[in-house]
This record gives C-alpha cells, structure tokens and sequence, in this order.
C-alpha cells in the first residue's frame, strides 16, 4: 500500500485576518506562513517522496515548493483541480466574524452534509471529489513504485479534514472535530481492506520511518511494537 502525506498550506494572510480567501486568487502565504512550510519541507527531507500533487491555489503551490525544493530527486508533481479549495460561493471573500452570523453557520458547525454553500459547492460533494483524488492519486502511484511509494498532497483545511474522516470511517457530519493548522502533516495507508490513518495534525516529529518497507495491511492486534525510523 502506498503512503500519502497530507499537507495544509502555510499560514496566509487572509488566515491571519480572518478572511474566507475561498478560491480568490492571488493570496499568498505570510512570512509565518513560508516559516511553516520550510519547516514542513525540512520534515520530509529524510523521506524520498515520489510525488508532490497539489491544488492549484497559489498558496498551496508555494507550499509545495518548499517540500520540492529540499527534495533530492525531482519528484513528479502535478497540480489538481480536484483538490483545491471548497467553492463557498457567496461567503467567499467575507470575515468569519461577519459569517458566524449567518443562519447557515451552526449548520455548517453540525451538519456538514446538509449544507450548500449559496451560489457554490456543497460539503458533500466537496468531500467526494477530494476523496476521489486522493484514492485515484494513490493507487497510480503504488502502481508505478510499489507499496513502499510515499506521496504528498498539498491542499485546504476542509479538503483534508473531509479526506481525513472519511479515512477514519466518519460520517461527514462529525468532521468538524478534526483540526487541520497551517503546514501541518497528516498520514494515511490506504489498505486493500481499509485505510490506516498514521497521524493528524502534526507539526513537529521525525518522518524518517516513513522510508522503511510498508507495512502489512492487517492491524496488530494489542496495538504492536509501532514504527522503527531506519538507521542513520
């Protein structure tokens, strides 16, 4: 089975306002934001990725430039609609603050999979085309380099919570209790049976164990002997 690395962008500057950038163009990442990045980048340098797929959002190219260019080799890396940010239509562009006020938002809060978002996309569907993306992405690469092949997606806060709970076998409706920040790395096996979710949410630790041989797809029962990062 192949690994995917799940990775938000860094930090931008409507973040960092409070703004809903959407799919506006032109927002970059901040100085914490290109921090972050780098420092994800420096995360994965012990792990000889096959592949860097990313939305092609600017922010989360200029993401994946930093996990490129610590890269030794020059991992194929394409950009994928499929993955970029949720369409929130009308609420594009405007301050959370303003939005918490609308009717729609405690939906959004508890009911995801009810919501259409006025003039865009519903949550549903945002879901299953990022899930889609993801599955279709990791089977190529597994069946180009095998089940040791580790890959990255870079992409949104949304998209990969949505990814993230369908990996945990959630129903969209509780995705909200995952938290995705800025640059951080999230890891998921995807079985012949099931996925294996690794890690959610991390912005510190080592990742050299993720260059090891891929594991069996069967879960050791009592919870095993966990992972061994290969000698140095």
């Amino acid at each position: 089975m192949a690994t995917v690395i799940l990775v938000r962008h860094g930090r931008t500057t409507a973040n960092a306002t409070g703004l809903l950038a959407g799919r506006t163009a032109g927002v970059s990442l901040d100085e914490v934001g290109c921090d972050q990045a780098a420092r994800t980048g420096e995360r994965l340098v012990a792990v000889p990725l096959v592949g860097v797929v990313s939305s092609p959002l600017e922010r989360c190219q200029q993401t994946a430039q930093f996990i490129l260019d610590r890269q030794a080799g020059a991992p194929y890396a394409p950009l994928d609609p499929a993955l970029t940010e949720c369409d929130y239509g009308q609420w594009q562009g405007r301050m959370l603050t303003e939005l918490a006020t609308e009717a729609l938002w405690p939906v959004v809060q508890s009911q995801p999979s009810a919501v259409t978002f006025p003039g865009g996309e519903s949550m549903a569907a945002m879901q299953a085309r990022s899930v889609a993306a993801i599955r279709r992405h990791d089977a190529a690469f597994e069946a180009e380099h095998g089940p040791g092949a580790v890959w990255v997606a870079v992409s949104h806060g949304d998209i990969i919570k949505s990814i993230l709970a369908d990996a945990l076998g959630m129903h969209l409706d509780l995705f909200q209790r995952i938290n995705v920040g800025p640059a951080s790395v999230s890891i998921v096996r995807y079985g012949a049976s099931r996925p294996s979710v690794f890690a959610t949410n991390t912005d510190a630790g080592d990742l050299s164990w993720l260059s090891s041989s891929a594991p069996s797809g069967d879960a050791p029962v009592g919870g095993g002997a966990g992972h061994t990062a290969p000698p140095a």
